[in-house]
């Protein structure tokens, strides 16, 4: 099974999550369900992008470059593109 990197969006707080599972899908789900401390308050959250990658370290590797670019500036430059 292929990891995902996905960034979600939060309407009331404006705010972008990013983060990485083996099942994205289901990872959603967690967030949306307040069962996770750093989204629990942006419910509900959207997903607005995914990456898939075949093995958890280059998912890793992608998650901390949007994190350092930052979620909005990052999702501006693959618009862009």
């Amino acid at each position: 099974m292929k990891y995902a990197v996905y960034i979600l969006y939060s309407v009331s707080l404006n705010r972008y999550y990013v983060g990485q599972s083996k099942n994205h899908i289901e990872r959603l789900e967690r967030h949306q369900s307040g069962r996770n401390k750093s989204t629990k308050a942006g419910k509900p959250w959207e997903i607005v992008h995914v990456e898939f990658f075949n093995n958890r370290s280059d998912a890793v590797r992608k998650e901390r470059q949007i994190k350092n670019i930052g979620s909005r500036r990052y999702l501006e430059r693959i618009q862009n593109h």
